[in-house]
């Protein structure tokens, strides 16, 4: 089979296509035929080195397939179901592994490629409105990057619960992408100078000086203060993704005086440890999907090998909704 293996720690161009042996499925996995795969910076922080990897790592943690064998032990799927995952190691691939207590069942009617760009960033957007800080109505909610993949699934399912959803954007397009998406407001933080204070005073017009309830940040460093200086009183920054880099320590006096704020750093494993909380989170995103009641935008498919175009595009910040390798 093929697969896009980093060769060490670096940038997209250590990532290489090369020709492996047919895995086997161990007891209790399934071995599956690859329809696509997610590209995800959790991909670049491997491929990178921010996460340390075994090289030569396969790429690729997320997708969405057909099951061709099962491991001795697997009662739960068969041969010929259609399933995804997110995070299942070596995804970048014609054929992968995944542990079978891991992989959720893709419902009827909806397409893979749609199934493969929802496990890790729509479950994702599922736990943070859902869980981490539950939106309902008459809340205020600050999502950066509002066209980005989690952005445009999280806007959705804030807006419907009711909240009311301000995001930042970086042009025009992806501005009327998160309008399209349910979003009240959208601001553009390209042309700010300052954006430690300039959002802030923005949102805080938006809310009639308040503040928002809760920011929901997956971009990091770049945006984290601004982020933090736009909570109410008692309101929560969730830290979800540093795509512009890790933010540096930080003292937590800074919560006291900013009015009892409150800031967390979650992680999609530690929202879907169990089995039935991961199938609840899969079965509501998925089945918002096959319905329609979810929109899913691919805003752009690479072929297996042009893997290293597709991660400088999502470093580049040149990509909207989700990017996925196609075998």
């Amino acid at each position: 089979m093929h697969a896009v293996v980093a060769r060490e720690a670096g940038g997209p161009e250590v990532l290489e296509r090369v020709e492996l042996p047919d895995p086997e499925p161990g007891p209790d996995e399934l071995l599956v035929q690859v329809a696509a795969a997610g590209v995800n910076f959790i991909d670049t922080y491997r491929r990178s080195g921010v996460y340390p990897m075994a090289y030569p790592d396969v790429v690729g943690v997320e997708g969405a397939g057909v099951v061709t064998a099962v491991g001795a032990d697997v009662s739960r799927f068969r041969v010929g179901d259609h399933v995804a995952w997110h995070d299942s190691p070596g995804s970048y691939a014609e054929l992968t592994t995944v542990v079978a207590e891991r992989a959720v069942r893709v419902p009827e009617g909806l397409d893979l490629a749609a199934a493969a760009a929802l496990p890790l960033q729509g479950m994702t957007a599922h736990y943070l409105v859902a869980s981490t800080f539950e939106v309902g109505p008459g809340h205020d909610v600050l999502l950066t990057a509002g066209a980005g993949g989690v952005g445009l699934l999280a806007t959705q399912l804030a807006a419907s619960r009711g909240g009311r959803v301000i995001t930042t954007v970086s042009s025009a397009e992806k501005a009327a992408l998160s309008r399209d998406a349910g979003a009240a407001h959208t601001i553009d933080y390209a042309a700010m100078d300052d954006l430690a204070t300039e959002l802030p005073a923005v949102v805080r017009e938006l809310t009639g000086g308040d503040g928002v309830h809760v920011a929901y940040d997956g971009v990091g460093a770049a945006t984290f203060e601004a982020s933090l200086a736009s909570l109410r009183p008692r309101g929560m920054l969730v830290l979800f993704g540093g795509a512009s880099g890790q933010v540096p320590p930080f003292d937590p006096q800074r919560l006291n005086s900013g009015g009892s704020l409150f800031l967390t750093r979650p992680t999609l494993a530690h929202y879907t440890a169990t089995r039935g909380e991961l199938e609840w989170r899969a079965g509501e995103v998925l089945g918002l999907a096959a319905t329609g009641d979810l929109d899913v935008r691919v805003g752009a498919t690479y072929p297996l090998a042009e893997a290293a175009a597709a991660h400088r595009a999502l470093e580049g910040r040149a990509t909207t909704g989700k990017v996925l390798l196609v075998p």
